[in-house]
């Protein structure tokens, strides 16, 4: 055989090419296991995939037959030469060389097995097989696995064909192939339906519901079919004409498929999607008796919501609907399942265009004109033809509709430069869809004309699959109906109202204050109250500023708005300057008419010709404000009006607000209305009262004082000397107050939703079980609890409720069904490792058993029960049988255990006995002890004092009767030795009378045996029994279980998990449904290239400290780690050492943040559903419990579970959107084949998982090589995955918008039923809250208060990452406070709760009708998550939040990790400050859901940023007045001195900044759910561990990222990383990423604190001046030092010396093209300014303007220099200059000389630096001596010209472009390269400093890590020096 790669033609085997393939099959070669060839775990190459099943195929069958299987790689090889035969595909070339040596090898070593020969081999294998899986194969298999069968058999035959000739192929073999070929069409890979199945019929397609939903589908009666033409076979032949055929058509997809030309993939899965829908909506509430059709309400339901916004579309376009239903030979139910079809086949293939809902509409509303025309053979409204039924071909929508639209979104998407121009240059994806809120989209017209302004874009770029009649020229499109400008302005004009509102409040203020007595009554004063009149003047003109804004910031979409509203915002404008006018010349002439407020008002009504002008013209102007005043309390009313569409009304309020498709009528009800009112007017009181008399008045007066100051005395060149009223300290003074005034808002929000919070969540009944005790004390009622909220009822609720307390069945049932839940959930528990094999003991619920009489509570509620029971009795003094029940009788679980432990104990041993008089014996002694209970005997009959020994010798033997002992005999003997000792002592010791019932037990026997003979007999195997050994097993704990079971589980996330769903008992749910009722959900969770499970290297691999991820885990997990080991050595489980090696990285990986973690817990909802069709069907059978498996046969316990697995399928979904598993799948970098290959164990491991992933293959098209993508769903299979659905797409899904969004978009169409849950990568699950979810999901159609069902759920998360570090326990708590209390007051009562990522459910049919579960667009959706929440609210949608159900949520646990997502979030803040949803919402939401919704979406943000800059503010004021020496002057005298209100009103500043505001909350709901004595002391821990460093750390991370966001942009995705960080950062990592962000800001401030406090007035005394200034000091400190106090081993003395080498490495390493960030400085230096290359001129600008405070230094302190002599001349500033540009030159000589002499010149370059030594020494000289320079001048000519050159480099790297065309770019770099390394020596100094002590590391790694941990790590340090010194004795 040939060995050559097969490049050429002729170099291949000689043998017959085989006729291609008919369908395209999954594309995995073979699953990689260890000893595969080479060939075999590699992939076949995308071009190639069609021959994949091919090698699949031969692997199958290779131990079968490996001859058979070596022809069928050969086969494969022939396909392969074929379709590339010059190797030019990508991978084509190494496949076919591997390929290649591999069939020589075979060829030699497999041998025949049936025959001779190679044709009489594979035939006789065919025949083989056929008749061994597929003959028969329909009754005995699985469709799944006849699927798979058909396949081989198929791929076999196609092999067959080559090798045998075609004449010796006989007609059995034909027969087996069509037999088989028909099967192959029916056993297709089916995703939940196996709807062409044949034979033995699965239980989900037995269903009625299904049945009736299919019966639905396939009516097509009526139907005009569709017709193929076919062209003449034979073109010589005349007489042959086209032919034209009748298309087969199954169901009305079918037939829509045919008509439109919708792809195959599609159609199924649209098919299965729509089957499902019907199905669940169908059966809900409806007996399954004579259940044949679909009810006639329920397609009316679906129509209802699927076409709710296409009826809300036409209407608002004023057209008509397409949506038609004449009378006539069609149905009604027929047609409406037509046009929903319809509408899924369009969204199925819509791809990117699913973004754009009314662009959907648009479509649907054109297509079903077509399907109303066909179906009624009506002509076309543009031809004037019929429409015609000719059938298309099955890419034909794809290519006509979808294509061209994706290809407008591909051209917008390249022109925003991957997200880096300006969001004004390019259209979104709002932007093209908003296009269809106008009726000119009609201009389109359909088929869509490709000439249309719609397509039109201004570049060339021509992106895959370019249509060529694609209009390409033409002017560039504008935006489309907003414009996303980069300006703070965004702010105002979104929340004009407010800013108005807080304006006019503090300026009305400022007047009362102002007034003589400074009392708020003064407002009552004539004058005071005219001047307060001014404020509508301020009105007026804010408005003006609104008008302006809308006319500027909408420049760029003027050309795409209509006439009317261009109009509307002129005439806005010009009323807006009318008043702007009219108001001040009013006012000012009503000032010349002065009367009192009480004349005011008695004369208005007497003569109003008297009144002034002005008062008339205020009351015309609120004349609007009036109306929507009286309109805000009647929210239908208002509801109403801004959804009609009437024209008179759209006249009416086109004045009120621009007509828009979204956004109307998002009313909330009078109560909820009244609830949020009440709350901000508290707030808003609250907040204005503290501004008044803490902010305002008191620094009224001291400004009044320092107004009339003569000043002339100034310390510098004064440049405005004639200022009056030193309006400068004016304003120094009161800049920083306002800030504060406009920022405590947010404190008081923080408060006062703290408070209402808090009462919530009290009033909803949380942390009421919150401790063990508590749960112990509340148990009982648990079962009741639970049937009564999480079983479905079939009774009347009143009837329960009297039966409840009487109804001894009842309480049985109700523990029947709670043990089964409880067990399962407690086992769960067990196998995730949380609890220990005896808490497992002693926390299971015996299952409901006949055989005790009393309720059995689990072990651990009887702990002790029985030793203190045995204790009273056996001290009992009285002789009184009552008073010793009672006393036992009185604690309710020592009488359960006492009647339980006696009941148990005569059943055991009654089991165990096999001689007759032996239970003679047991029984008369039990019927002695009833006898003497029933007469009150029983303490005269029994001696209490032989119990001890009893129960001492009892212990003994349950403890034999448990033993494994090998040795049988040995066993029985001992066993029988207690129990006779225990005879011995009931009869002899405890009895009075135990003679006598031995004595009659010998007489019945007539002979006289001895006592020790007897109880010899007995039934040693009964211990196999497992209910039996179960009895033994909890007899044995009630009766040695002591106190100690009171803190079982011992584990604290166990304790929490049992409290929690304990606890959720009780709290306010829906009662659950039965299976069959409850809406069906799904879940989807996007993936990208996370971790899937840990590797073995990834968990052993050591950092620098010698400490791997599974030494951290064991350490800060150690008990869950012992009860892994217990559950993995336990001696029932045989693991080998690759399971347990497998077993280990899974117990690590569920401790992370993996996707196998999640998708364990999410596959939990399976489990719950299985549990509860269980107990459903076992409860309508009357069977409970545990006792269900003996009475059931096995033919019945099948069927059970056959029909819940059914239901689960029916009811949940569970996809995960892999968007590389495709090109994982193909690579061959280890960790993508690693993720591969454990995704596809997931999917083999849980067979209801889904995997969806975009696909790309190269195909060649007219010679050239083109990439195709697909989106693919796929299963796991026998060994593989198996490829269900395969839907072509228009282009690459994820370049056109952000990643994930994008990544779940292309997953959806795969999801199933109602409900969609949204679920990250990053998420866990828990089994007992997965059996609430039917619960949670009746919150869809629980009625509410008008009318309205929500649109998504919000759910409760767990944050379980809080234990990793202190860093990760603030986060948690953070995260915890924000996802409970924060999320509770939004929804209730504030009602502005959005998506905040996951894991909401949403309503599906409502979102996927409306765009999605995300936005998209590219940047300006970077928050993807929240923008779905704006979008459902903008949309009529409604979202809630529930607390009785919780999921678990990672967070990131390391300082960069977080700090990363912190940016990511203030970026995604800033980007949507600037979007139109905000800007919507703020203009759209009345005035107080207004406030909610800013303060707690950007208004946050913007919050943290104005704390930041009160901070500069307040020390540039400060510094202006110490510099210019009026602080001296003005704050030194007594009448201000003596005044603190200035530092009172900053003191509120301080609290923000110091991050109390977020624990506020955070203690507040601790508090409420674990007590507040625990809440304390969290609070006291968490300031130990300096959390208020780390929150102040973060407010300049969101500061400074927030404002970078708004001024330049550059947001983007950053990925933070999920790991455990066991990993110390290196301080030019450190450096890199906190530099800009705040070491620059914090030494800035640093600066600004020494200049202050150098030159600043001693008069400093005040208390709270201190708390201000430490507060700044505490900031700047928290900035410069937090990222090294978070990060482990930071103050090690050995890694700070590698740091520091580090970092200078990086610092002087050249950079260019190619070298990343953190290999070089110039490269990093490069990146930090990339935002200013791609800002705009007006952020250059301000860039520039901000930088020009660094001069303000220099300026100040020169003329404070001894040198100066106290001038005051310009001259002092202007010779300063000459000194920094000296200064700069001789900097740039000597670099310039290092450049040019450096190396050639080496002595010149020494000669210039000693002339300029020299140089520098004479001149210091003479400034020492003759101008009287000192040294304290040298240290502030530092502090002085330092900032100056900072000031330079920034405006420097402003004018980059300018400096790079004039050569001093370069010097530019080196400036700035210089100020790298002094900051870096600045900030390293006291790190290396605090490295010279070992108790510093110490005390860190205390402070970051747990108790355990650092115990760890300390020994692993000593033995990593050990090991270390082992190696260099070596």
């Amino acid at each position: 055989m040939a060995s050559s790669s097969g490049t050429k033609a002729d170099s291949r085997p000689q043998r017959s090419l085989s006729r291609g393939m008919t369908r395209m099959a999954t594309r995995v070669v073979d699953f990689p296991t260890e000893g595969d060839d080479a060939l075999d775990s590699g992939v076949v190459p995308s071009c190639l995939a069609s021959i994949a099943p091919i090698f699949r195929v031969a692997n199958e069958i290779e131990k079968d037959n490996p001859r058979v299987a070596y022809l069928c790689r050969f086969h494969g090889f022939e396909k392969a030469h074929t379709m590339d035969p010059t190797s030019s595909g990508r991978g084509v070339r190494q496949f076919k060389t591997h390929l290649l040596h591999r069939l020589e090898r075979d060829e030699v070593e497999t041998k025949h097995q049936l025959a001779k020969s190679d044709t009489k081999e594979i035939m006789l294998y065919y025949h083989q097989f056929y008749e061994k899986n597929i003959k028969d194969g329909e009754y005995t298999k699985k469709p799944e696995e006849m699927a798979r069968i058909c396949q081989i058999a198929t791929v076999l035959y196609d092999v067959l064909k080559t090798v045998v000739p075609a004449s010796q192929i006989d007609i059995q073999t034909q027969r087996i192939a069509e037999d088989v070929k028909r099967k192959r069409e029916q056993y297709v890979n089916y995703n939940i339906l196996p709807l062409y199945t044949v034979g033995v019929k699965p239980t989900i397609m037995e269903l009625p519901e299904i049945k009736a939903a299919l019966r639905a589908l396939q009516n097509v009666d009526n139907l005009p079919m569709p017709r193929m033409h076919f062209k003449p076979t034979n073109t010589d032949d005349k007489s042959t004409i086209p032919t034209e055929r009748i298309k087969p058509v199954n169901d009305i997809l079918d037939w829509l498929s045919a008509i439109f030309g919708f792809q195959k993939g599609n159609v199924a899965n649209q098919r299965e999607h729509l089957i499902l829908l019907l199905a669940n909506i169908d059966v809900r509430h409806r007996s399954p008796e004579n259940y044949n059709e679909l009810n006639s309400g329920t397609v009316q339901h679906l129509m209802e919501k699927f076409f709710k916004n296409y009826r809300s579309w036409y209407n608002y376009l004023h057209c008509k609907t397409n949506l038609r239903f004449p009378e006539g030979s069609h149905s009604k139910q027929q047609l409406e399942l037509i046009y929903i079809a319809l509408y899924l086949l369009i969204w199925g293939e819509a791809s990117n265009v699913r973004f754009m809902p009314e662009c959907l509409c648009y479509i649907f509303h054109n297509m079903a004109n077509e399907v109303y025309g066909i179906l009624n053979s009506n002509a076309h409204t543009v031809s004037g033809e019929t429409y015609q039924t000719v059938a298309r071909d099955e890419e034909y929508f794809l290519r006509e509709v979808i294509t061209p639209i994706y290809q407008v979104l591909y051209k917008e998407a390249k022109r925003n430069k991957m997200g880096k121009a300006s969001h004004s240059r390019w259209r979104n994806y709002d932007d093209l869809n908003e296009y269809f809120w106008s009726d000119k989209c009609f201009k389109l017209g359909w088929p869509m004309d490709a000439k249309a302004d719609f397509f039109r874009h201004s570049d060339g770029i021509q992106p895959v699959n370019e249509r060529t009649n694609q209009a390409t020229g033409g002017r560039r499109k504008p935006k489309t109906n907003f414009v996303e400008v980069r300006t703070f302005l965004h702010l105002y004009r979104s929340f004009d109202r407010m800013w108005i509102f807080f304006i006019l409040a503090l300026q009305a203020m400022i007047i009362v204050a102002w007034s003589p007595s400074g009392s708020i009554t003064s407002i009552f004063d004539a004058d005071v109250f005219r001047s307060v009149l001014s404020i509508f003047m301020t009105y007026a003109f804010l408005n003006l500023l609104q008008a302006t804004l809308d006319i500027i910031l909408s420049w760029n979409a003027w050309k795409s708005l209509k006439f009317t509203q261009i109009l509307r915002y002129l005439l806005k404008f010009a009323v807006a300057v009318v008043w702007a006018v009219v108001l001040p010349i009013g006012y000012s002439s009503s000032m010349q008419n002065p009367t009192g407020l009480l004349k005011f008002f008695s004369s208005w009504s007497r003569d109003w010709r008297n009144q002034s002008f002005y008062n008339y013209a205020v009351a015309i102007y609120m004349v609007p404000n009036l109306l929507a005043a009286m309109l805000f309390f009647l929210p239908p009313l208002r509801r109403h009006i801004e959804r009609s569409n009437w024209r008179i009304v759209t006249l009416f309020m086109w004045w009120a607000q621009p007509k828009l498709y979204v956004g109307r009528g998002m009313h909330e009800d009078v109560f909820s209305l009244l609830k949020y009112t009440l709350f901000w007017i508290m707030l808003l009181i609250s907040k204005l009262a503290f501004s008044y008399y803490v902010e305002i008045l008191p620094l009224v007066a001291p400004t009044k004082l320092i107004m009339d100051m003569p000043i002339s005395n100034y310390q510098w060149h004064e440049f405005f000397p004639n200022a009056t009223h030193n309006i400068g300290v004016v304003i120094a003074i009161w800049i920083p107050i306002i800030l504060v005034y406009f920022m405590d808002a947010q404190i008081w929000y923080a408060i006062f939703s703290t408070l209402f919070g808090g009462i919530h969540g009290a009033f909803s009944h949380l942390g009421e079980i919150r401790t063990l005790g508590m749960l112990r004390s509340r148990f009982e009622s648990v079962p009741s609890a639970f049937s009564d909220r999480l079983m479905p009822s079939s009774e009347n609720k009143d009837a329960r409720k009297k039966k409840h307390l009487v109804d001894e069945v009842r309480v049985r049932k109700n523990i029947a069904n709670f043990s089964q839940v409880w067990n399962e959930f407690i086992n769960s528990m067990r196998m995730e490792d949380l609890i220990s094999n005896r808490d497992r003991d002693l926390l299971l619920v015996p299952y409901s058993s006949s055989d005790v009489s009393v309720v059995q509570w689990p072990p651990f509620l009887l702990a002790s029960k029985i030793p203190i029971a045995l204790d009273m009795a056996k001290d009992f003094p009285g002789k009184s049988d009552d008073d010793l029940f009672r006393k036992i009788r009185n604690d309710d679980y020592m009488y359960s255990a006492v009647i339980e432990c006696y009941e148990t104990l005569r059943d055991i041993i009654f089991g165990l006995l096999e001689d007759d008089a032996d239970k003679m014996i047991v029984r008369q002694i039990c019927y002695e002890v009833d006898s003497s209970i029933q007469q009150q005997r029983f303490l005269i009959n029994f001696r209490m004092s032989g119990l001890p020994f009893l129960s001492e010798r009892l212990e003994k033997f349950l403890k034999l009767l448990l033993a494994e002992d090998e040795n049988v005999e040995n066993s029985l003997r001992q066993i029988i030795n207690v129990l006779q000792d225990i005879m011995e002592i009931i009869t002899q010791d405890v009895m009075i009378n135990g003679h006598e019932i031995l004595e009659a037990a010998h007489y019945i026997e007539g002979q006289n045996v001895k006592k020790e003979q007897r109880f010899q007999r007995i039934n040693i195997y009964l211990a196999q029994n497992p209910s039996w050994r179960e009895k033994v097993v909890r007899l044995h704990l009630l009766l040695t279980v002591k106190e100690s079971a009171i803190n079982v589980p011992q584990n604290l996330d166990a304790r929490r998990r049992i409290t929690f769903f304990a606890n959720s008992l009780f709290m306010n749910m829906p009662n659950a449904p039965k299976v069959r009722d409850m809406l069906s959900f799904s879940v989807l969770t996007p993936y990208y290239k996370e971790d899937v499970l840990y590797s073995d290297e990834e968990l052993t691999k050591e950092n620098e400290d010698g400490i791997s991820i599974l030494f951290y885990l064991q350490k800060i997990y150690p008990d869950e780690w012992t009860n892994f080991l217990d559950r993995v050595n336990e001696h029932k489980s045989q693991y080998s050492e690759k399971d347990k090696s497998e077993l280990i990285r899974q117990w690590v990986s569920y401790r992370g943040q993996t996707l196998s973690r999640t998708v364990r817990g999410m596959m939990y909802y399976r489990k719950a559903l299985d549990l509860q069709c269980i107990l459903e069907t076992a409860g309508d059978g009357g069977v409970y419990g545990g006792d269900a498996a003996q009475i059931l046969s096995e033919k019945d316990e099948k069927d059970i579970l056959d029909r819940a697995q059914a239901l689960a399928d029916l009811k949940f979904t569970y996809v995960v959107s892999c968007q590389v598993y495709g090109e994982q799948k193909n690579s061959t970098e280890a960790r993508d084949k690693s993720c591969y290959t454990n995704i596809l164990k997931l999917m083999l491991t849980y067979p209801s998982l889904r995997v969806a992933y975009i696909d790309t293959r190269e195909e060649t098209v007219n010679g050239k090589s083109q990439k195709i993508h697909f989106s693919v769903l796929v299963k796991g299979g026998d060994k593989w995955d198996e490829e269900i659905y395969r839907i072509k797409l228009p282009g690459p899904p994820t370049v056109i918008g952000e990643g994930k969004p994008e990544n779940q978009n292309h997953a959806i169409v795969f999801t199933r039923g109602e409900a969609l849950q949204t679920i990250d990568m990053n998420q866990d699950n828990y089994f007992e809250e997965a059996f609430k979810m039917r619960n949670v999901l009746e919150e869809f159609l629980k009625p509410r208060r008008g009318q309205r069902k929500p649109t998504i759920l919000g759910l409760r998360e767990h944050i379980f990452t809080g234990s990793v570090s202190s860093l990760a326990w603030f986060m948690s708590n953070q995260e915890t406070s924000f996802v409970t209390i924060g999320q509770r007051i939004l929804a209730n009562p504030l009602r502005v709760r959005f998506h905040y990522g996951h894991p909401d459910i949403f309503d599906r049919i409502f979102h996927i009708t409306r765009g999605g579960i995300s936005k998209a667009s590219k940047v300006i959706n970077l928050s993807e998550d929240i923008f779905s929440g704006y979008n459902s609210v903008l949309r009529g949608g409604f979202i809630t939040h529930h607390e009785y159900i919780q999921v678990g949520k990672g967070r990131d646990v390391g300082m960069n990790q977080i700090s990363l997502f912190e940016a990511k979030v203030a970026n995604g803040n800033g980007e949507q400050t600037l979007s139109r949803d905000v800007y919507r919402l703020g203009r759209r939401f009345d005035f107080y859901r207004m406030l909610s919704f800013y303060f707690t979406t950007v208004g946050f943000y913007f919050s943290s940023m104005v704390t930041v800059l009160t901070v500069y503010v307040f020390l540039y004021g400060r510094l202006y007045m110490v510099m210019s020496g009026l602080e001296s002057e003005i704050l030194d005298s007594p009448a201000i001195h003596q005044t603190k209100a200035f530092e009172q009103a900053l003191a509120t500043q301080s609290v923000f900044q110091l991050g109390l505001l977020l624990v506020l909350p955070m203690v507040m709901e601790i508090g409420l759910e674990k007590g507040f004595r625990t809440a304390l002391g969290d609070f006291i821990i968490m300031q130990l561990q300096l959390a208020s460093v780390f929150f102040t750390f973060q407010l300049g991370t969101k500061a400074h990222y927030y404002g970078r966001t708004i001024l330049h942009g550059g947001s983007k995705y950053r990925a933070t990383g999920r790991g455990f960080v066991v990993f110390h950062a290196k301080f030019a990592d450190n450096y890199r990423l906190y530099s800009r962000s705040h070491f620059v800001k914090g030494l800035e401030l640093l600066i600004l604190l020494i200049v202050y406090g150098v030159y600043g007035s001693a008069n400093r005394s005040s208390n709270l001046y201190f708390f201000i200034t430490f507060s700044m000091w505490f900031l700047v400190a928290s900035w410069l030092f937090a990222p090294f106090i978070f990060n482990p081993s930071s103050f090690d003395w050995q890694k700070t010396v590698d740091d520091w080498t580090d970092w200078k490495r990086w610092m002087g390493n050249r950079g260019g093209i190619g070298i990343s960030p953190d290999k070089s400085w110039e490269s990093w230096w490069d990146e930090e300014q990339e935002h200013l290359k791609h800002t705009i001129i007006r952020g250059r600008i301000i860039e520039i303007i901000l930088a020009c405070r660094f001069f303000f230094y220099q300026y100040g302190i020169v003329y404070h220099l001894d040198i100066a002599h106290f001038s005051k001349s310009l001259l002092v500033y202007g010779l300063s200059w000459v000194v920094m540009v000296t200064v700069l030159l001789v900097l740039k000589m000597v670099s310039m000389g290092r450049r040019r002499f450096g190396t050639d010149f080496q002595l010149m370059f020494r000669i210039l630096k000693a002339l300029l030594f020299l140089g520098f020494m004479s001149v210091m000289t003479v400034l020492f001596v003759v101008c009287g320079l000192t040294i304290s001048d040298l240290f502030a000519a530092i502090l002085a010209f330092l900032p100056t050159g900072w000031a330079l480099l920034l405006i420097g790297q402003v004018c980059r472009p300018m400096l790079k065309g004039v050569g001093f770019w370069e010097s530019i770099k080196e400036l700035g390269r210089a100020y790298d390394y002094i900051m870096g020596v600045v900030v390293f100094a006291p790190v290396a400093i605090l490295s010279w002590f070992p108790f510093v590391s110490e005390f860190q790694t205390r402070l970051l890590f747990n108790q355990a941990f650092s115990r760890g790590l300390q020994i692993s340090m000593i033995l990593a020096g050990r090991k270390d010194k082992t190696t260099a004795s070596r």
